[in-house]
């Protein structure tokens, strides 16, 4: 994947600090010009994305990653503020569920949400990452 206008900006959400490491090296891997910036709770990532909305909507992440079970705000609370705050109306940035879960309700629930373009099952590896985003790029 590589286009030299612009790098991919993608928003990592996710409280493992070892797995956002793992993640980061695994999507630069994947991406050749991506910027990530990884928030360790919902509420941090909406916070974060409200403020980016405020100064400059055009500069909300190309995607967004996003774990279900965290602390202080999980996943699908994130999902819920970040739609009741109408944070990104245009509908700039695609969000993936990125869970270790296995249960079917977690993947029915994820499909549910409009605003959630796949459910992602963790570990992530360099392929998913570049199957995730290449068929978003093209779209």
């Amino acid at each position: 994947m590589n286009n030299p206008t612009r790098p991919i900006s993608i928003l990592l959400v996710d409280d493992d600090e070892i797995n956002n490491f793992i993640s980061i090296k695994l999507i630069k891997k994947a991406v050749d010009n991506a910027e990530i910036k990884a928030c360790l709770n919902g509420r941090f990532a909406i916070d974060e994305l409200v403020e980016i909305q405020k100064q400059d909507p055009s500069k909300l992440p190309d995607f967004i990653l996003l774990d279900i079970n965290m602390p202080i705000m999980n996943g699908w609370e994130f999902l819920d503020e970040y739609k009741r705050l109408g944070i990104d109306p245009a509908g700039k940035s695609k969000i993936f569920i990125i869970s270790s879960s296995v249960f079917s309700n977690d993947i029915t629930k994820a499909h549910s949400y409009p605003l959630v373009r796949n459910f992602v099952s963790k570990p992530l590896s360099v392929e998913k990452i570049k199957e995730m985003l290449e068929n978003e790029v093209a779209n």
